[in-house]
C-alpha cells in the first residue's frame, strides 16, 4: 500500500532532532527520499542513519539557514541528487532569550529573527524557484502558538508571527503555479528545544502543561502527521492555512 508521499523528494531543515527529525522519519515511513539539513552535523547525520535503518532514502546537508548561499546550495544539492523537489518542511528554528522588547539586545533580535524568520523566507524563496520549473509543489512552514497570540518573548514572538503572514502571502502569489504553502503552529512540544527551556523551571513546566486543555504537552511525532498531511495530495485544496497542533492551547 502506497505511502501518503510515495515517491516524494522532501527537504526538512532543522531535521538533526526534534519535530524536525520526527517529521523526516515520518516522510520516510510515508514513502518519500528525504534531504536533512541543519548546523548541527551530529545530529543530522543521526537522523539520516534512523531514517537508513528503516530503510529510507536520505542524506545530509549542513546547512546555515540565515546564509542564502547555503539555503541556494542546499537546494541545489537536493536537486543534483534526486532530480526534483516536491515537499519542504521549513522546521529550522530557535527559542532564543525570553526577554521582553526593552530588555532585547540587537544581537538577540538579528539572531532570532535572522533563523525563524530570514531563514524561512530564504528557504521558500530558493524552495518555490525550483518547484515553478516543476509547476508543483508543497511547503510547511514552522510556526508556533506564538505566532497566533502574544508572549512576553518579544523577538520569538514577532518571528513565528512573521512566519504565519509570510506563508499566507507565498499562498496567495503562488497557488495558480500548483505550490500549496502552509503553516503548522505547535504548541509547548515534548522536544529538546522545550525541555532546555524548562530545565532550570520544573514548576513551569508544569503550568504550562496545566494551560493545555488537554492537559500535557504534545510530542514531534503529532506536529509530524499534520505535516506529512499538509504535503500529501489529501490536502490539495488547503493552502495559506495555518493548523494549530496545540492541544486546543489557542482555543481558550
Amino acid at each position: 500500500m502506497a505511502g501518503q508521499v510515495d515517491g516524494k523528494v522532501v527537504l526538512v531543515t532543522g531535521g538533526a532532532s526534534g519535530i524536525g527529525r520526527a517529521a523526516a522519519l515520518a516522510f520516510v515511513q510515508e514513502g518519500a527520499t528525504v534531504v536533512i539539513a541543519d548546523l548541527d552535523v551530529q545530529g543530522g547525520e543521526a537522523t539520516v542513519c534512523q531514517l537508513q535503518e528503516q530503510h529510507g532514502k536520505a542524506c545530509f546537508v549542513r546547512t546555515d539557514v540565515s546564509k542564502a548561499a547555503e539555503v541556494e546550495a542546499l537546494v541545489h544539492e537536493a536537486v543534483t541528487r534526486y532530480g526534483r523537489l516536491d515537499c519542504a518542511f521549513n522546521s529550522a528554528g530557535i527559542l532564543g532569550s525570553r526577554f521582553a522588547v526593552a530588555d532585547t539586545t540587537e544581537e538577540e533580535w538579528a539572531q532570532i529573527l535572522g533563523i525563524n524568520l530570514t531563514g524561512v523566507w530564504l528557504c521558500m524563496k530558493y524552495e518555490i524557484c525550483q518547484m515553478l520549473t516543476q509547476m508543483h509543489g508543497a511547503i510547511v512552514n514552522a510556526s508556533s502558538v506564538m505566532g497566533l497570540v502574544g508572549s512576553v518573548r518579544a523577538a520569538y514572538t514577532a518571528s513565528k508571527h512573521g512566519v504565519v503572514g509570510l506563508t499566507k502571502s507565498a499562498a496567495l502569489a503562488y497557488a495558480k503555479a500548483g505550490i500549496r504553502v502552509n503553516a503548522v503552529c505547535p504548541g509547548y512540544i515534548h522536544s529538546p528545544m522545550t525541555e532546555a527551556a524548562f530545565s532550570r523551571n520544573r514548576e513551569q513546566r508544569e503550568l504550562t502543561i496545566a494551560r493545555h486543555p488537554v492537559g500535557r504537552l504534545g510530542t514531534p511525532e503529532e506536529v509530524a502527521a499534520a505535516v506529512v498531511w499538509l504535503c500529501s495530495e489529501a490536502a490539495s485544496f488547503v493552502t495559506g492555512h495555518t493548523l494549530t497542533v496545540d492541544g486546543g492551547y489557542v482555543a481558550q
